[in-house]
């Protein structure tokens, strides 16, 4: 008996889900910036693992069409990213 998620986007679902937790945990001990971009960088991921799994696999991944979950994660993805890189630096 097979235990987990059955198929290649509920894996890619779950890996996803657990950088972002990953990027929350870093962000809430203090590194911001790094936990903003773990968390974007998730996100992309996921509008990749998006384009490349079969439509038969994508399980959890598909929220909507293929075209607005592959854009609307890649665009949070992307401006999380930038986000974490341009805001300055605070004075301490």
């Amino acid at each position: 008996m097979k235990v987990g998620p059955r198929s290649r986007g509920s894996q890619a679902y779950l890996t996803v889900l657990l950088a972002v937790a990953v990027g929350l945990g870093i962000t809430m001990f203090g590194a911001w910036r790094l936990g903003m971009t773990v968390v974007g960088g998730a996100f992309v991921a996921a509008a990749v693992a998006r384009v490349v799994t079969p439509p038969a696999h994508t399980g959890m991944l598909q929220v909507r069409g293929k075209a607005f979950d592959v854009a609307w994660t890649m665009l949070l993805g992307v401006s999380l990213v930038v986000l974490a890189a341009v805001i300055p630096p605070q004075p301490a």
